[in-house]
């Protein structure tokens, strides 16, 4: 019997599972990819500096765990810098404000006596013209930057998200987060068992028990049997029943669990990672948006485009989130790189030389990802505490953690990730006996 089983070796897994090693239990990780990393995957590309993130891009945030790993690893971040251009349909005009800093609108909603999600509140300010930019700007804020559909997601949990400050700053680990998940990997496998491609099928659990039934690279069954479980599936997977691809837990979740779960939302996104033979869009009308970082457009598909300033570099990424990645969801990859590239080559007037200039792309859908069924966790109309709820340990045997379980203003983040995987591990190791955990 091992001590612990962490199911799935993403952030939240390979930091619970390096933090039990150190303290000297037998481990063994389960992912069912045949990679780590779970929503980060850096994708190489023949640039010669900056990698193409086809998940996770940004530090968000103070982020002390992953500053701290980026220490350990010799790594270090940069602030994310530069211009941010819009286009209205008749050019790119240079953005006065931010639209990060429109989600302040959301601050109000600490009054309200009831929750109500963001579409609703936001008609408030249907009659009054002088918003209208501002509410335009922070639709786009929960479209985009939460990957949130209005209609759904709880304006309460946006406000407290917005009053924790975690979107007032943005870096980037230099050379991508690659680095950081290459030195977990050597740290975990070199003290765990970790098993790629291995698919969990049921969960049965007892006090003090735990049987994962999986599922080999080669169709084999096999069970493993430990004192405790870290379980760090995605919103998307632990809400996902009814077929060959889902986790059974038996007996089933508490119904304070189970509600917990249906209170969260998963982000829809699509991103796609574009690089090019040169960085043509700095020399564009003399030089105009050489220090552009961001580039909106006020049109479907991609509502969003960034380059990598402040380090130099031919990737640029287009982002889809919330309904407008959901409209993208039968698109077959080569198209979706196509839409990409049309809507650079409109935002800068200028199709022919994006075309030109285009070398090679890659895509990833979220919420098509079958272990992963969306980007990142938002938080429902009404469902106040369920991150809480939903990251509390089961009879001192099953422990939760993964950036759905924060709740600190980081879900979402890698950083609330990483600190809920040294939670769980935390608990499990005081559960069975060894006392506090370091990593």
């Amino acid at each position: 019997m091992m001590d612990v089983v962490v199911i799935g070796a993403g952030a939240a897994g390979l930091q619970a599972a390096r933090a039990l090693a150190a303290r000297s239990l037998r481990v063994v990780v389960i992912e069912a990819r045949d990679r780590i990393g779970g929503r980060v995957y850096p994708v190489a590309t023949n640039r010669r500096i900056v990698p193409a993130e086809l998940g996770a891009e940004f530090i968000h945030g103070t982020a002390p765990e992953t500053l701290a790993l980026l220490r350990e690893t010799g790594g270090a971040a940069v602030d994310v810098e530069g211009e941010s251009w819009t286009n209205a349909g008749d050019g790119l005009v240079l953005d006065e404000g931010n639209f990060i800093a429109s989600a302040s609108i959301f601050e109000g909603i600490r009054a309200l006596k009831t929750d109500e999600s963001v579409e609703r509140f936001l008609q408030r300010f249907d009659g009054d013209a002088a918003m209208r930019a501002t509410v335009a700007s922070a639709r786009a804020f929960v479209e985009g930057f939460e990957a949130a559909d209005p209609a759904i997601a709880s304006t309460r949990a946006i406000a407290d998200e917005v009053g924790s400050g975690v979107d007032s700053k943005s870096a980037r680990p230099i050379g991508g987060y690659g680095p950081i998940f290459d030195y977990l990997h050597g740290a975990v496998a070199g003290a765990c068992d970790l098993r790629l491609s291995t698919i969990v099928r049921r969960i049965s659990w007892r006090r003090g028990e735990v049987r994962v039934e999986t599922e080999t690279p080669h169709g084999e069954s096999q069970t493993v049997v430990a004192r405790a479980a870290v379980i760090t599936l995605p919103i998307g997977v632990l809400r996902h029943t009814g077929d060959d691809a889902a986790v059974a837990f038996e007996p089933p979740l508490p119904a304070a669990k189970r509600e917990s779960i249906e209170k969260l939302e998963m982000g829809h996104v699509v991103k796609v990672a574009l690089w090019f033979r040169s960085a043509f869009w700095e020399t564009l009308r003399d030089g105009r948006y050489r220090d552009g970082a961001f580039f909106h457009d006020d049109g479907p598909p991609f509502a969003a485009y960034w380059t990598q300033l402040p380090v130099r570099g031919e990737v640029v990424s287009a982002w889809a989130g919330g309904p407008n990645a959901t409209a993208l969801s039968d698109v077959a990859a080569p198209e979706l790189i196509d839409r990409a590239l049309d809507g650079l080559g409109r935002i800068f007037g200028a199709p022919a030389l994006v075309r030109e200039a285009f070398e090679s792309g890659a895509m990833h859908d979220w919420t098509r990802d079958p272990f992963a069924r969306g980007a990142y966790s938002y938080v429902a109309v009404g469902g106040g505490n369920a991150r809480g709820v939903l990251g509390m340990p089961l009879e001192n045997t099953l422990f939760f953690a993964g950036e759905a379980t924060s709740t600190d203003g980081q879900g979402g983040t890698v950083n609330g990730a990483f600190e809920t995987g040294t939670r769980a591990a935390r608990e499990a190791a005081a559960a069975l006996g060894i006392g506090a955990v370091n990593v």
